[in-house]
């Protein structure tokens, strides 16, 4: 079952990053080049824009830009390293999503298993567009997406809110569309709800020469890359359990002398 789960995650991550890794490329990494502009032409305090906000927000799709506003700024006196740009910037960023994808392809053979479904494409991609309202279009609620030179507030307090968001929908999803009952129902809806009534750490008002237009489109296009994303990545786990790892567990049982 480990191996099985570990081929088909393997598979299915590899598939989405390819997906993701194209996206990224065509629709957010001009914006991010054009912010960017923006933002070295403008004198932002360091501790102000260090990590942009939007590598919590949807921290699979864009890991790989945290901190590329950043570069060159001291941080406790220490260069912060980062790609170079072109070519690395570009292998940095879809070996980060690609990393990524294995581990939430784990995460969601892992929950689908342990929930006792039956793993078919079309029951893995429910449990993927679970993981984008978890993880991506939740906590973009509070903190979406955004681009660097932003303000934004400490990192720690908003990995802290994205990480508790994250749990409390998935958590909250579960119970309504896995327990439900009365009960169930009001627990997850109140889960859902509480992150955002405990409220998004924000940074200070910041007035930026970059376009809103940049900011809006960035939200929408890594919302959609990441829905993309999670839509490959349970479609392509499912495929994967029953044909690449069923395919092992196969010749792994004719090697062992056990019947297929």
């Amino acid at each position: 079952m480990t191996k099985r789960l570990l081929a088909a995650a393997l598979v299915a991550g590899f598939l989405a990053a390819c997906v993701a890794s194209v996206l990224q490329f065509a629709l957010t990494s001009p914006l991010i080049l054009a912010a960017e502009k923006y933002e070295t032409a403008e004198t932002v305090a360091p501790a102000v824009h260090a990590f942009s906000g939007h590598a919590f927000a949807n921290p699979l799709i864009v890991l790989a830009h945290s901190g590329h506003g950043a570069a060159g700024h001291d941080h406790g006196g220490e260069p912060q390293w980062q790609p170079a740009p072109g070519l690395p910037r570009l292998a940095f960023t879809a070996l980060a999503t690609l990393v990524s994808g294995v581990g939430y392809a784990l995460l969601l053979g892992a929950v689908l298993v342990a929930a006792g479904r039956e793993v078919t494409p079309g029951e893995a991609l429910k449990f993927g567009v679970g993981g984008f309202l978890a993880a991506s279009l939740a906590p973009a609620i509070g903190l979406p997406p955004e681009l660097p030179g932003v303000a934004a507030a400490a990192l720690e307090s908003r990995q802290l809110w994205w990480v508790a968001t994250a749990l409390a929908t998935a958590s909250g999803l579960y119970l309504l569309a896995i327990r439900r009952g009365p009960v169930a129902i009001a627990l997850g809806l109140a889960l859902i709800v509480a992150p955002h009534l405990w409220g998004a750490p924000h940074g200070p008002e910041d007035i930026s020469a970059m376009p809103p237009v940049y900011a809006a489109q960035f939200a929408a296009r890594s919302l959609a890359i990441g829905f993309a994303f999670w839509a490959v990545l349970g479609l392509a786990f499912g495929w994967a359990w029953g044909t690449v790892a069923g395919k092992q567990d196969i010749a792994s049982g004719r090697r062992s002398g056990v019947p297929a």
